[in-house]
């Protein structure tokens, strides 16, 4: 398979025949170097409601005729805007012509802000993925703090890469991101989540360094670098 890190939490991952993409924040996303009509998928994967996670989740799936993944709550808001979606709930699993997800539990909050208005839409409880596809688990986080249940997620699945957020302010900073990758056991873990705005500016590669120094792979992924996994 073959990922691809657009910024923030976006990850687009490419099968043999299918293609999905997560958290697809592109066209206000200033460290993106792709837009919403560049995409082409058949699965968006939403962790959450908020703006710089759902993003162009709607238009990307008008335009490909593609199914929105996200919690119950959002896909029922999200189904009211004519979008085609699976909606899911934590600890739920379903497999998908793509492979199995399961969604896991995410310490955040959860809402839509509709752009140009000052309405706040309730968007269901955040949320991760576990995704198992051609024999390899990736754990997407979302948008989350720490918590102990990472280390029965690491216990209960065999962990090929995690992505984790290590902005800080909003969701885990880089010291307790380094505690859930070693909670989670995987392979190989990849930061999201920082850089985009000030307020959550981080050093990556000094994360990675802090990864290496407990024994863990850890790899920096710029907007718009793939990797073949």
């Amino acid at each position: 398979m073959n990922l691809t890190f657009h910024g923030q939490s976006c990850i687009e991952i490419r099968f043999k025949e299918h293609a999905i993409i997560i958290d697809p924040f592109l066209r206000h996303n200033p460290k993106a170097i792709v837009k919403p009509e560049d995409i082409k998928v058949s699965y968006i994967l939403v962790t959450h409601g908020h703006n710089d996670h759902l993003g162009d989740s709607l238009e990307i799936a008008e335009r490909n005729q593609a199914t929105i993944i996200a919690p119950n709550d959002l896909c029922r808001y999200l189904a009211f805007q004519g979008a085609k979606t699976h909606p899911m709930g934590i600890g739920g699993s379903f497999e998908f012509p793509f492979g199995k997800i399961k969604m896991t539990p995410a310490l955040h909050d959860s809402s839509y802000n509709p752009p140009g208005t000052q309405e706040s839409i309730y968007a269901g409880m955040a949320s991760g993925f576990l995704i198992q596809a051609e024999g390899k688990t990736i754990y997407h986080a979302g948008d989350t703090g720490l918590f102990g249940d990472m280390q029965l997620i690491g216990n209960l699945h065999n962990i090929d890469l995690a992505f984790l957020p290590i902005g800080d302010n909003f969701t885990m900073g880089p010291s307790d991101a380094v505690i859930a990758a070693r909670f989670l056991q995987a392979k190989m873990v990849i930061p999201m989540h920082y850089d985009t705005f000030p307020i959550i500016e981080q050093d990556p590669h000094a994360f990675v360094q802090s990864l290496s120094s407990e024994g863990i792979k850890g790899q920096v992924m710029e907007p718009g670098q793939s990797l073949e996994f």
